[in-house]
């Protein structure tokens, strides 16, 4: 699967997760659309709007224990990270957030069940 299939795939578990009430707060988890390719104009806008390279794709702002909130880098079963990814992952960490690597839809299910 595509990283972005992967990612398709999490989000129907976590709308079933949701719908059965066994992790409500999955209603909050969220897509942070700051990759893709796009035209020179749009990439323009979008830097002076604030996107910036490396930030994670997905968002769970539920604080849990020692944790703000959970960040998730998706990625396929052989993805690799960029500098400016784990650049992020580390500042978010420093910042109290959890933030972790998921190689498929399974593993950043595991990791959203941990954190919850």
């Amino acid at each position: 699967m595509t990283e972005a299939q992967e990612q398709a795939t999490l989000f129907k578990w976590a709308r079933q997760e949701s719908i059965r009430g066994k992790y409500p707060e999955l209603k909050l988890l969220l897509h942070i659309p700051n990759g893709g390719s796009r035209d020179p104009i749009e990439g323009k806008h979008l830097k002076q709007q604030g996107v910036k390279a490396g930030v994670p794709d997905l968002i769970l702002p539920v604080p849990r224990g020692i944790y703000a909130g959970l960040f998730i880098e998706m990625k396929t079963e052989l993805g690799k990270t960029t500098f400016e990814q784990d650049w992020w992952l580390e500042q978010l960490r420093s910042q109290g957030y959890s933030a972790s690597v998921c190689h498929g839809w399974r593993a950043a299910a595991r990791t959203i069940e941990w954190y919850l």
